[in-house]
């Protein structure tokens, strides 16, 4: 199975909706293969490219999300040190799927060794307990604890950077997409190397999920982070930032993969846990985090204690998922009072920007809350919250687009499956098929559109600039750590800004014209040239 784009196959239950578990990337042949864009005009652009953030931009085997071009300044989420590198999308495991899914599309090794490379880092940064923190510091504990000490402390905004917990966090997708791209790399050739890694991130996984079936946002377990009278969020059970769908998702797919029976209780309790989270009447939705006995909290000072409309929505969604998954009508049960609540909290009419529903709703009275701050930095500033629609913080959207009618649809067009066909197909049915596992993961760079795919290559090949990266605007940058925030507050209104005064270490917009190399722009534009290669297989 060391054959290049092999379509390995692997015990598992027939019918597997792999694009549901996966978002497979999934591409069309375009009209006129190779009478725009020769093939070989396209591999060597890619060639060129990821040398140049191979060779030039990774450290290490990993990557932040981005530059300056003279390399003077570098950010993740934050700005980062030369010796840092960045896990959530776009950063680290991102660049390590789209090298597999380079080296799927073309055959060629370098993208293979340079996945590897991805992987060393990762590894090198995997905690004891298996899984993975937003950011790795080659220079060690005492440097990135530094960092959270001085640049991460006076972030206003971004308060799960102002503490240094020395844990892991399933956030952002940080531990399950690093542990599904060690899967990939583990499976491709099945190098025993990966295995020891792969393994702890399953284990991270299982010991961290609490018997009720949810997971904390970090772990192992720490209480040490009280803010501003708020206790310690992160051994909540969460939902926000899709936790739980994540790491069910991450468990279904390497039962799939590997075969593990014993991933087939966490995965049940899992998904039983979304029926058990969700609340009664007259508030029938779910909030972004839990308490141990399962009531709404709050989380971070401008995350209040509320019920959340997005997640609301993503969790009927998800529900609507496991039933397909299943064949299991209790998924489907409470899901029309889910809607209906929905409908009820809409806003009398759209906001500005055409957004339906307050972020936050209160508990019992199902009134609309809006958060706002004072202040200028991490020292002197303050977030509330209250029900006046004006003036409300600007870097947490205060408003959300739902389409209640496209749930109605979605919920409609499950409830008239065949539940027993659906048990019949579902991958946790005892019994054996095989699978497909996914070619191509990275799709969430993967180009709008693919009518014109010959149109979109041809402008990639040409926008590779000559030091051989496509230069991208630098969407955010930051003030440099001065020193600690004053108690006094500096002139301005910082109410709805995205940063404070000039102690404040948080991202805001760059000014127009700051160009950068960006690991986003590399992934968009390798995507659309893997998938002009991909269209150019199926009308070969």
């Amino acid at each position: 199975m060391t054959g290049v784009g092999a379509q390995t196959r692997f015990r598992a239950r027939a019918g597997l909706m792999v694009a549901a578990i996966c978002s497979v990337f999934l591409m069309t042949a375009h009209a006129e293969n190779g009478s725009a864009v020769p093939r070989t005009d396209v591999e060597a652009t890619m060639k060129r490219a990821t040398r140049f953030m191979v060779e030039k931009v990774s450290y290490r085997g990993g990557y932040l999300w981005n530059y300056l071009p003279d390399f003077s300044r570098r950010w993740g989420e934050m700005e980062a040190r030369e010796t840092m590198i960045w896990l959530q999308p776009p950063g680290t495991s991102s660049m390590g799927h789209v090298f597999l899914d380079a080296y799927h599309a073309t055959g060629d090794e370098y993208y293979y060794r340079a996945a590897e490379q991805v992987a060393g880092a990762l590894i090198w940064g995997q905690h004891p307990s298996g899984g993975w923190n937003y950011v790795v510091d080659f220079a060690g504990d005492r440097s990135l604890k530094d960092w959270y000490a001085t640049v991460g402390r006076n972030a206003w905004r971004l308060e799960e950077f102002q503490h240094y917990y020395g844990n892991a966090t399933f956030d952002d997708q940080v531990t399950t997409d690093a542990a599904t791209f060690l899967l990939r790399l583990y499976v491709e050739k099945l190098d025993p190397k990966y295995k020891a890694a792969l393994d702890k991130a399953i284990q991270f996984v299982l010991d961290s999920q609490y018997p009720i079936g949810g997971w904390p946002q970090r772990y192992p377990l720490r209480y040490e982070f009280a803010k501003d009278g708020h206790p310690d969020y992160t051994s909540y059970l969460t939902f926000n930032d899709d936790v739980a769908w994540e790491n069910i998702s991450f468990l279904l797919l390497c039962y799939q993969v590997l075969g593990d029976e014993r991933l087939l209780d966490p995965i049940t309790r899992g998904m039983n846990f979304f029926l058990v989270s969700q609340q009664g009447q007259p508030n029938p939705g779910w909030a972004l985090q839990y308490t141990l006995d399962v009531k709404p909290a709050a989380a971070r000072t401008y995350e209040p204690l509320a019920l959340a409309t997005h997640t609301t929505e993503s969790n009927i969604r998800h529900l609507i998922t496991f039933y397909e998954l299943t064949g299991d009508t209790k998924f489907l049960a409470r899901v029309p009072e889910a809607i209906d609540w929905l409908e009820r909290v809409r806003l009398p009419k759209p906001d500005a920007r055409g957004r339906t529903h307050p972020t936050f709703v209160e508990l019992q009275t199902n009134r609309a809350l809006y958060v706002h701050r004072c202040g200028s930095n991490v020292v002197n500033g303050e977030y509330y919250v209250d029900y006046d629609p004006r003036d409300t913080i600007g870097h947490y959207s205060s408003t959300r687009a739902v389409d209640v009618a496209a749930l109605r649809k979605l919920y409609e067009q499950a409830r008239s499956a065949d539940p027993k066909e659906l048990a019949k197909r579902s991958p946790l049915t005892p019994g054996e098929g095989v699978v497909e596992f996914p070619r191509f993961f990275a799709q969430r760079y993967a180009p709008a559109g693919e009518a014109d795919l010959d149109g979109q290559a041809r402008r990639t090949l040409d926008s590779l600039n000559a030091e051989g990266y496509w230069p991208a605007q630098l969407p955010q940058t930051s003030h440099p750590y001065r020193g600690p925030g004053q108690k006094k507050v500096a002139p301005g209104n910082f109410a709805t800004t995205h940063v404070g005064d000039s102690t404040d270490t948080s991202p805001f917009q760059a000014p127009p014209g700051t160009m950068s190399i960006s690991t986003a722009e590399y992934l968009r534009n390798m995507n659309i040239l893997i998938a002009w290669l991909a269209g150019s297989e199926h009308s070969e």
